[in-house]
């Protein structure tokens, strides 16, 4: 059965700690949370964070997590999200220059197939989000296509919004590499001006996109809004979406 998230980044502007969000997320019908920033901080209890997820029923989706953190803080980044029951790990950003040429995206690859299969051998999955860099032409495909070829242990998750901003059609880029895809993110962004803007209110084709995840039998359907004017609303408004696709 589909279940449901909301990336913790689109919260990051409400003044309340982690523990606090989670109980607002918990006023919803998101099943779970993916995190967007290191939950192991000074600033923030893990224990509390724990004991809020157990209250609201919320389950630890995925989490957003630096390729350079994964490779120089390997241990703590480990724990910290074993404690959290979290067994998803997804890079969520690389440098457009990672992506320029086909040497860029091999030597890409090669970093993020070490760190994946170290995370295999200790019970986690690795997969990379992506924005546009990745869609730029290269050989015969994109940047993208090359660099999911060259890094076989690596999922995708996609970001819908920024698949269709960066010129991709969504609905093939998730028909061609639907064995790779568990969590699909409902993201919208007008293309013009590669603004963020509310699901439904950009250029992804959102009924297009669902169905290509349907048939890809997502797992994950996964909220975001990098920024959103009001994040309650939005959070509101991705739940009562999200939970009509179900």
């Amino acid at each position: 059965m589909v279940q449901t998230a909301i990336q913790l980044y689109s919260l990051r502007d409400i003044d309340a700690s982690l523990p606090e969000v989670l109980d607002l997320v918990g006023d919803t019908s998101f099943d779970g949370v993916e995190f967007a920033h290191r939950v192991g901080s000074d600033d923030v209890d893990v224990d509390a964070v724990l004991e809020a997820l157990e209250r609201n029923g919320l389950e630890s989706a995925a989490a957003h997590v630096g390729l350079e953190a994964l490779e120089e803080e390997y241990e703590a980044m480990t724990e910290l999200y074993e404690t959290l029951g979290c067994e998803t790990l997804v890079v969520p950003w690389l440098d457009p220059k990672q992506f320029a040429s086909e040497d860029a995206v091999a030597d890409t690859a090669d970093r993020l197939e070490r760190v994946a299969t170290d995370l295999a051998e200790d019970g986690f999955d690795l997969h990379y989000h992506n924005h546009d860099q990745e869609f730029v032409s290269l050989g015969e495909g994109t940047a993208m296509d090359e660099l999911l070829a060259r890094a076989p242990t690596v999922g995708f998750e996609i970001d819908l919004g920024w698949a269709r901003a960066a010129g991709a059609d969504p609905v093939e880029v998730v028909d061609e590499h639907a064995d790779r895809i568990s969590y699909a993110h409902f993201a919208d962004a007008d293309a013009e001006t590669m603004a963020c803007v509310e699901l439904g209110d950009g250029d992804l084709d959102v009924e297009a996109a669902l169905e290509a995840v349907r048939r890809a039998d997502v797992e994950w359907y996964v909220y975001e809004h990098d920024e959103p004017d009001t994040p309650r609303e939005s959070l509101a408004h991705g739940a009562e979406t999200l939970d009509s696709f179900r």
